[in-house]
């Protein structure tokens, strides 16, 4: 029997109230609350001061500088993480008796809660790390590397890219099951070296993967929060044009200290709508690119 238009209404409407509940309407409302002095105090009036909000947000050296440091860590987990994962893809899927085990094994942190991850990997950095350096004469990790605001960063993407790698080379691993082995095979036969195989076949027709990749770690990168909490901080101190700053702060962590350790909701609001527009425009840049790459492939 064929439904009617109004059951498949009635059949999403839960769904798009849902969705309408906790995104559009929370959306729209920090908009408007972006353009007014809303602090979250409770009888206080609520007036409109027009863009003021986003002027004292660009005046912010603390959230120019998070914005640069998120840059930075979303390029480098992009790629360390896209490496790893299709490493892992690649090593998982041959013919091997551990190759579940492997599978299984390099999910399982994806399966750890970031906040988890956070202090257990600061245990790592500041104390089993610093013991190894110290055992070993090894220079640099004789001292923590999150206490170091050179290379802090590169600790929030080691931990990152440990997380979340295991998860985007399920996406690999799928994409590289679906390439017939008909098509590797003839090119052994035509003497095609395994970088060869790897570069002409392998690369090209995993490229949609790469394009939902790409995308998933980039967007991930930049909402980074629960790991940037708990393991520094954003620590530690250091300074830019001339004022303190923390080191390692990503956006989301410089938009909740301003919301929560700060009160000021309103310039909150208004650096989450920017750190919106730049993450849309930014995704948009890169689906288009990998897409047309997708297309020459």
């Amino acid at each position: 029997m064929k439904r009617s238009k109004k059951s498949y209404l009635l059949l999403i409407l839960p769904a798009v109230a849902m969705f309408s509940l906790v995104m559009i309407i929370p959306f729209v409302l920090g908009v408007y609350y972006s353009f007014t002095d809303w602090t979250a105090t409770v009888g206080k009036a609520v007036s409109f001061i027009g863009l003021e909000n986003y002027f004292t947000a660009f005046a912010d050296a603390t959230f120019i500088h998070s914005f640069l440091v998120t840059m930075q860590y979303a390029i480098v987990s992009i790629v360390v993480t896209n490496a790893l994962a299709i490493l892992m893809a690649m090593l998982v899927t041959r013919k091997t008796k551990l190759a579940n085990l492997y599978r299984s094994g390099f999910f399982i942190p994806n399966l750890i809660g970031g906040i988890v991850l956070g202090y257990l990997w600061q245990f790592i950095f500041n104390n089993v790390l610093v013991i190894i350096g110290n055992t070993l004469g090894l220079e640099f990790l004789q001292q923590s590397l999150l206490a170091n605001p050179t290379v802090s960063i590169y600790a929030l993407v080691i931990v990152g890219s440990w997380q979340y790698a295991g998860y985007i080379m399920m996406i690999y691993v799928a994409a590289l099951q679906n390439i017939p082995s008909e098509v590797l095979e003839a090119s052994s036969l035509d003497g095609a070296t395994g970088f060869q195989r790897l570069r002409h076949i392998i690369f090209p027709m995993v490229a949609p993967a790469f394009t939902i990749s790409l995308f998933l770690t980039l967007v991930t990168a930049f909402k980074q929060f629960d790991i940037n909490f708990a393991l520094n901080m954003g620590g530690p101190g250091t300074t830019f044009a001339g004022v303190p700053v923390m080191a390692s702060e990503l956006l989301a962590l410089n938009i909740y200290q301003t919301a929560f350790s700060f009160n000021q909701m309103g310039v909150a609001q208004a650096k989450s709508i920017i750190f919106f527009v730049v993450l849309v425009v930014i995704a948009i840049i890169q689906v288009v690119l990998t897409k047309r790459r997708e297309i020459e492939a």
